[in-house]
Order: C-alpha cells, then structure tokens, then sequence
C-alpha cells in the first residue's frame, strides 16, 4: 500500500495559516487525491434534497464542492485558513452563486449547516483541538443536522496527518452525536486502503455541549481524577479532556453551573474552570 504523507513537520512550527499557506506555495499537498473520496461521494449521491445547507471546513482543493456543483446543490460554503489556496479557490468559482469561499478560521465561522463534510480537516489539526472540534461541530449544525466524513484510523510517524482510533473518536465524540454510521470503509482511495472509518453522526438536541478553559493539571492521572469527578456529576454525560489539558468538553442532559464544577475540583487549589464558549 502506498504511504499516506500530508507533509513534514516536525510540529515544532505551529500549524497555523502561514503553515499551510506555505504548503499551498509550495504545492506540497500529498494528502490531496486530485478527486472526490469514493465514500463521500457514494453519499453524496444518496442525498434528495438539493437545497440543504453544506459546509466543508478545511476545504483544499475542494472536489467535494466541485462535484455537488455538479449533481446540482445549490447551497454549499467552504472555508480553508490558506489565502493562496482561497483566492484560487475564488477564482474557479467566481461564475457561481451555489457556492461561497471563506478565508477565514473554522472556529471562529458562525453559521448553520444541515450537513458538514469532513474530508482531511480533522486530521490536519493538532490533537489538542480534537474537543474544540467536536464543540463547534455540535454548534454549526442545525437541529437533526449531519456531520459526514472519514476519520483516519490509524497513526502516523510523521504529523500532519494526525491519526487515531475508533475507540478514541468513541470517547471523544460520545453523546454529541448520534452515531448512525461508524465503521471501517470499504471503498477508500487506493492509497488509503484500509486506513480510514466513515462517520456519519446526527447532532444530538437533547443535550448541552460547552467548551471549559481548565488550568492546573500537569499529568494524566490527574487528568484522569478530575474527569471522573466530572463524570459522576448529575445530568453529565460525557467528559473528554485535551491532550494538553487546558480545555474540557462536557456534555450534560441539563445546564451546569461552572461553580458546581469549580468545587468538585476545590480540593487543589491550583485547579480553575472557566467556560470558553457563549
């Protein structure tokens, strides 16, 4: 099989807009297929209704878009940090009013999608973003909304590409979302042959999904304390730390007051909770 290689980094250098900007200049792409995913374009010919709203955050070069163009979507936004790659982007498009281009930062998008599109974004992003992820996935989709993709499903010696488990996305995902899809592909690109699950998750509504800054923890067993603590919370549901440890995603079936888990932690006085998202 042959080696999937997004691009060198020895992640010393932030991943952030002059990164990929420079990948783009440099036309250092190797994760790009130059086509559709086979998976997602399976699903996208199962889709009847040609007026839902899609977002494809971390777009590239964007032959999802392209195609449901194609099949007739009249309602698609696609957002990448790069500006090279946007302005090219806003060029091909230019003759189109189905489709807007955004430079911008996903997690600072503001919208609502009835389906997002994960093609090689989660991926590209640090591990330490992975629960900032799930919340503003759980925040762009509307009520019933889909979020649809292929998440890599094993690792790498070189990052980006991030990879992961099934039973990490479990954890990291669970109760969010609903999970209607969530196995190994059988049709991936030739180059990722048994490397990748599709995910096809329905956004949860009976739940609250809130994003927290935490200070204080330095180790895992720590970390691992004070997510039980979390956990065994009335109405908690889910309590997935970064891997860096400075933000926590709970999901919970009733609101929860920072001060409740601000005491849960009282018992070491450099612990501090404080929620990030509105």
């Amino acid at each position: 099989m042959e080696e999937i290689q997004c691009c060198v980094n020895s992640c010393e250098r932030p991943l952030d807009k002059t990164y990929w900007d420079n990948q783009y200049q440099s036309n250092a792409i190797g994760w790009d297929l130059g086509e559709v995913s086979p998976p997602i374009k399976n699903y996208i010919n199962t889709l009847q209704n040609n007026n839902i709203s899609i977002l494809i955050p971390g777009c590239g070069n964007t032959y999802e878009a392209e195609y449901l163009l194609q099949q007739g979507f009249t309602d698609i936004t696609v957002i990448d940090i790069a500006p090279t790659l946007v302005k090219k982007l806003q060029q091909k498009f230019s003759s189109s009013k189905n489709i807007n281009v955004i430079l911008g930062d996903f997690f600072e998008h503001n919208g609502k999608y009835d389906l997002i599109i994960e093609q090689t974004f989660f991926c590209a992003l640090p591990p330490t973003l992975r629960q900032k992820y799930v919340y503003k996935m759980h925040k762009l989709l509307k009520n019933d909304g889909i979020m649809v993709g292929l998440l890599f499903n094993r690792t790498f010696e070189v990052n980006p590409p991030f990879g992961g488990s099934k039973k990490e996305y479990e954890a990291l995902f669970k109760n969010a979302f609903i999970y209607k899809q969530f196995d190994i592909c059988n049709n991936s690109a030739l180059p990722r042959t048994n490397t990748e699950l599709f995910v096809e998750f329905k956004k949860n509504n009976a739940v609250i999904v809130d994003l927290y800054g935490f200070e204080g923890i330095t180790c895992n067993d720590c970390m691992n304390k004070v997510s039980q603590k979390f956990a065994v919370l009335p109405n908690v549901v889910n309590v997935s730390m970064s891997t860096n440890y400075a933000e926590v995603l709970i999901v919970s079936k009733d609101k929860i007051l920072q001060q409740d888990l601000q005491n849960e932690i009282a018992y070491d006085a450099k612990y501090f909770i404080k929620k990030l998202n509105s």
